[in-house]
């Protein structure tokens, strides 16, 4: 049946745009067979009816191209739901539904190959729908439409929080579990992994065959870049340049295989973080080759870039140019600038993202670019998830260097509160301490205003935040210099970055590779801290993903990160506890996690020599602890007496 229909030709133009015309003109004929001139057979006339319904079939075919939502779920908290249909001058039909449905709105705009029809899906069980599309009170085509039931307790699904450990992973440099999928036909970029640049064949079966060694890291949830089909013609690899976000990209599998991914983390107690892009598509977007409407997406007429300039959101004293440029500026020229003040787009990303997290089973979202949005149209779209989903979490990439500027964007902001603004975004990411981690383990030397105490004037603003636990803490991410390119594989400032990153408040974040000693030059150009995970092609010298495949180098860093992590998995006094931290004293920073039964003592030497002090300067948080024993080594300290600690190394000391 497949065969036959893709072979079907569309009626000539001469039908008028009628789509039953050529069949039926067609189905008056009579036809000759070898045994003389004769009308239809019975068995003739049933293959020309089926024929007939099958030109039918295309010609609807032909006529809807996309459907989207392509399929939506009963029982939403929000009843609303906006369905685009698009195809061929399909503004010229009326559009009704069965089952009762009410169409509470149908919009059509100037470009006549979309309309959007609002129904209310209240008290409308799980069933299937059908739309019909009539011309002049005739019926020209239907649409089967169907209304999923939800998983059990969908609403209440919890997202990740300060308990989670999250491992970054660029899909494409990750692992190639399947080199079926390396290059497909409908694909514009081919894979090369000779190329930096270029696709390497990474995907989400290799990711899926590798989850037990994320699991054995210490790591308890997963954040892809996106996984969405990006059909650029080059760069693709990234994936931030999406053509089509309902499906995922054919190079790194299907819908079915994310399905899977989520299916096969959860059966592990992991949980699963989409990358969502909600600022930009890419210029191969279907939907930017033949826009909606003009305003889709921000017109100068045409591109205009950026200034990237994001104080410009809430500067008192910001020219009214500059917060344009700033917003509506494109990110780049292949990714065109979405427009969220247009109620159409900023539904359509809405539902979008609901969809994503009901069809996948997701636990959170990291969203790119938050802060180049609009500022009203993000803050709604992230107010309509955390409705439908209130113990969901989203983390914001607000990439700035002022704690007060990132902390305006969190939800409840005290700060934004005074422009009587609330984006409603649970969680920001924590850039000051990362551009912080950037120097001051490089800095041996502690001074007013270098080493250690960068660390302690980080902390010294978290009453900014009105939700200190809720944010990302890392060292690194796919946007930044490798960790360890800056510290030249010390492994020692590495220990020291980690131990930081596993017991300060928020939630900790590492970036693939980073826990066998993956380096890599941002100065070099973005794919050279992009590099393919040793072990993840067939063919790679060694396979780090296997304790006996890793060097020694790969080994140390391994077991190390792994036995801290995996510590940090059950310390609850970590996840939930309040902080105290001491001024440094010769590059050495103190500081305590603690609650009502239990205190974990923290001690990084940041010098490059060994220190000893004393601990009756830190008598208010010992109180009356004897000693501690160190998570990593097994080592019982005395705190009765001066502590000695090596150059450039930590102690994370249970107290007993």
């Amino acid at each position: 049946m497949k065969n036959v229909q893709t072979k079907l030709q569309i009626p000539s133009p001469d039908c008028n745009g009628n789509p039953f015309c050529g069949a039926t003109q067609w189905s008056r004929k009579k036809i000759a067979v070898k045994s003389g001139k004769q009308l239809l057979t019975t068995q003739s006339y049933n293959m020309k009816k089926l024929i007939f319904l099958l030109l039918i079939s295309a010609s609807a075919v032909a006529q809807l191209q996309k459907t989207e939502p392509p399929f939506w779920y009963a029982g939403m908290q929000n009843p609303e739901l906006q369905i685009m249909f698009y195809g061929k001058n399909i503004a010229q039909y009326d559009v009704s539904v069965t089952n009762n449905v009410v169409i509470t709105g149908v919009q059509k705009t100037q470009n006549p190959n979309y309309v959007f029809v609002t129904i209310d899906t209240k008290n409308v069980p799980a069933s299937d729908l059908t739309f019909s599309f009539k011309n002049k009170n005739k019926v020209a085509f239907t649409k089967n439409y169907s209304l999923k039931s939800r998983k059990k307790d969908s609403a209440l699904r919890k997202g990740f929080d300060s308990s989670d450990l999250i491992y970054l992973i660029m899909p494409d440099r990750f692992a190639n579990g399947n080199p079926g999928n390396d290059s497909t036909a409908d694909s514009a970029e081919k894979a090369d992994r000779s190329k930096p640049g270029s696709r390497h064949g990474g995907d989400i079966e290799g990711i899926i065959k590798n989850l037990d060694y994320i699991k054995e890291l210490g790591a308890t949830a997963i954040w892809n870049t996106p996984l969405c089909e990006d059909n650029a013609p080059r760069g693709s690899y990234h994936g931030y340049a999406q053509s089509d976000v309902y499906r995922i990209d054919p190079r790194y599998g299907t819908n079915e295989d994310y399905l899977r991914l989520s299916s096969e983390l959860h059966k592990r107690d992991m949980k699963l973080i989409l990358d969502y892009v909600t600022n930009h598509w890419g210029s191969e977007h279907w939907m930017v080759k033949d826009l909606p409407t003009y305003d889709w997406i921000h017109q100068f007429p045409g591109y205009a870039q950026s200034n990237y300039r994001m104080a410009t959101q809430f500067d008192p004293n910001a020219a009214d140019i500059d917060h344009k440029y700033c917003v509506d500026g494109w990110f780049v020229q292949s990714m065109p600038d979405l427009n969220q003040a247009n109620p159409l787009v900023n539904k359509y990303l809405i539902q979008n993202a609901i969809w994503w997290i009901e069809y996948a089973d997701l636990d959170g979202f990291r969203v790119d670019t938050y802060s180049y949005c609009d500022k009203k149209g993000i803050s709604e779209w992230t107010k309509a998830i955390m409705d439908e989903y209130p113990h969901f979490n989203i983390t914001g990439e607000v990439w700035m260097n002022d704690q007060a500027q990132m902390a305006y964007w969190q939800k409840d902001s005290k700060i934004g509160a005074l422009q009587s603004y609330n984006s409603h975004l649970p969680s920001v990411m924590d850039f000051t301490l990362q551009g912080a981690m950037m120097s001051a383990l490089n800095e041996d030397k502690g001074e007013w205003d270098k080493g250690a105490v960068k660390f302690y004037d980080n902390f010294t603003n978290d009453f900014l935040y009105p939700d200190i636990d809720n944010i990302l803490v890392f060292a690194e991410n796919h946007d930044t210099n490798r960790l360890n390119e800056v510290y030249k594989n010390d492994f020692k400032k590495y220990q020291l970055a980690m131990s930081l990153i596993a017991t300060v408040r928020g939630i900790p974040q590492i970036y693939y590779g980073s826990e066998i000693g993956m380096a890599g030059d941002k100065a070099k150009g973005d794919p050279d801290i992009r590099h393919d995970f040793p072990g993840g092609w067939n063919g790679d010298a060694n396979n780090a993903f296997t304790s006996v495949g890793r060097d020694a180098q790969q080994k140390q860093f391994f077991d190390f990160s792994s036995k801290l992590f995996n510590w940090r998995k059950s310390a609850g006094v970590i996840h939930k506890g309040k902080t105290k931290q001491y001024l440094p004293q010769d590059n050495v920073y103190v500081y305590f996690r603690y609650d009502d039964q239990k205190s974990v003592m923290v001690v990084l030497n940041n010098s490059n020599e060994a220190r000893t002090f004393k601990t009756s300067r830190f008598a208010e948080s010992i109180g009356n602890f004897k000693s501690g024993k160190d998570v990593i080594s097994g080592k019982t300290v005395d705190l009765k007496n001066d502590v000695s600690i090596e150059a450039k190394s930590a102690y994370i000391l249970e107290l007993n």
